[in-house]
């Protein structure tokens, strides 16, 4: 969530910044500021009023005490009609300060100074690629044959069991998860990320303070009859656990990693690109989040940039990395970093992570803190990257690495598979 204090002393920037982000509705920042303007009056006089009748109180008393009854009585009437003038303007803030909140959680996170102009990915930069691609042999199939021939995720078992996108890992398919999801969190956690196994569910207010609400609604899996949403990335809880701390500002950076299910409706999501696990409603993923001072954050999302791109380097997958134009950012990022893997058999590129900084936007929601040091209190910055999502990064391992006497592993994947290849 933005500051008012910021939108207020650089209206134009902010105005300047949301166009780079193709925000539409520019004109609600004035509606913001002019809803302040009126709610920062009505705390002025509510709190006129209120001193006025602490003061009125207490000459009640001297009143008293000096045997002046008439005047008491008299203040004391006073004092009573400026309590139903209280309840008034406190009625009165408390409307203004729920407008207010309602509308200021709809402006988006502003783009840092980097993120290009542009509104589609095709206006996506490509900073950097790595890898080579393969030369399949003749013959060489996409990974939703793959996985029937050798027999290792069944999408049709899951869509009986649960609906399209659930797919049922069995065999060395599960294996494959399994191999990966520890060797993501072993690389995790030998870089200094606490590993965390959070709730797979969550309240509203987590989900409001990691911005997934009020702005995803629709791509979550909703349980109204308790209030707990399906988390769509392990993100959300991991974020929480310090929501509303004041954290030491010697414990930053605090790094966290976490393996958990993802679920995401992906409502509308039609055609070639959803086709096997390019896009799925429940899928596993490793994340990293950082929660790290603002005077150094942007040169820990570069080094979270690089941790995951050594990441795809030793799953020998060719890659690419790309910074994202402000139309296709996320609501809540300041800058965001797409990794896309080339998947060789449907000779396209699939993204496999995003790797985004938020600045305060998230930990002034969740007032998350610390004390400088002059003993004020600041806002953390928080930053967090996929490490890795599985299905994109299976259906390229397949794809890339299939030959006539198998499907040949990364080294880096041997010793957790327990193989070299998967077999027929």
């Amino acid at each position: 969530m933005l500051q008012i204090n910021y939108i207020r002393q650089q209206t134009d920037l902010v105005k300047k910044k949301l166009g780079v982000k193709n925000f539409g509705n520019i004109a609600l920042v004035d509606e913001l500021l002019a809803l302040d303007e009126e709610l920062r009056k009505q705390k002025t006089a509510t709190e006129t009023l209120q001193a006025t009748m602490n003061v009125a109180s207490k000459e009640i008393g001297i009143l008293m005490g000096k045997g002046e009854k008439d005047a008491a009585e008299q203040k004391k009437k006073e004092v009573a009609q400026w309590k139903d003038d209280m309840v008034i303007a406190k009625n009165e803030l408390d409307k203004l300060e729920a407008a207010f909140s309602e509308k200021i959680v709809l402006l988006p996170n502003l783009p840092h100074d980097s993120v290009p102009a542009g509104n589609t990915p095709g206006e996506n930069e490509v900073v950097n690629e790595g890898g080579t691609k393969p030369t399949l042999y003749d013959g060489a199939k996409p990974h939703w044959d793959l996985i029937k021939e050798y027999d290792i995720i069944d999408f049709e078992i899951g869509a009986r069991i649960t609906g399209s996108g659930f797919p049922l890992y069995k065999g060395q398919g599960a294996k494959l998860q399994r191999a990966l999801v520890q060797y993501f969190l072993d690389y995790n956690t030998s870089a200094g990320y606490t590993e965390y196994a959070p709730p797979l569910m969550v309240n509203e207010t987590s989900a409001y303070g990691t911005g997934q609400l009020p702005d995803k609604e629709g791509q979550m899996y909703h349980m109204p009859a308790d209030g707990f949403y399906m988390i769509p990335t392990s993100e959300v809880p991991l974020t929480n656990i310090f929501n509303n701390e004041i954290v030491k500002e010697e414990s930053l950076p605090i790094k966290m990693t976490a393996f958990t299910p993802c679920f995401r409706r992906e409502a509308g999501s039609f055609g070639a690109d959803v086709r096997g696990l390019n896009r799925l409603h429940q899928f596993d993923k490793v994340e990293i989040v950082q929660l790290v001072h603002p005077a150094v954050s942007y040169d820990i999302l570069q080094e979270m940039v690089h941790h995951i791109e050594r990441l795809l380097q030793f799953l020998e997958l060719p890659y690419r990395i790309l910074r994202l134009c402000g139309g296709d950012m996320s609501f809540t990022s300041a800058l965001t970093f797409d990794f896309e893997v080339y998947s060789a058999a449907q000779q396209k590129w699939l993204e496999v992570s995003s790797v985004s900084n938020f600045e305060t936007f998230q930990t002034n929601r969740m007032k998350i803190r610390y004390k400088d040091g002059e003993g004020k209190t600041q806002l953390v910055h928080s930053l967090n990257g996929s490490s890795l999502a599985l299905p994109r990064i299976v259906a390229a391992l397949l794809e890339n690495n299939q030959k006539e006497d198998g499907i040949h592993l990364p080294k880096a994947l041997h010793k957790y598979f327990g193989a070299a290849k998967i077999e027929r």
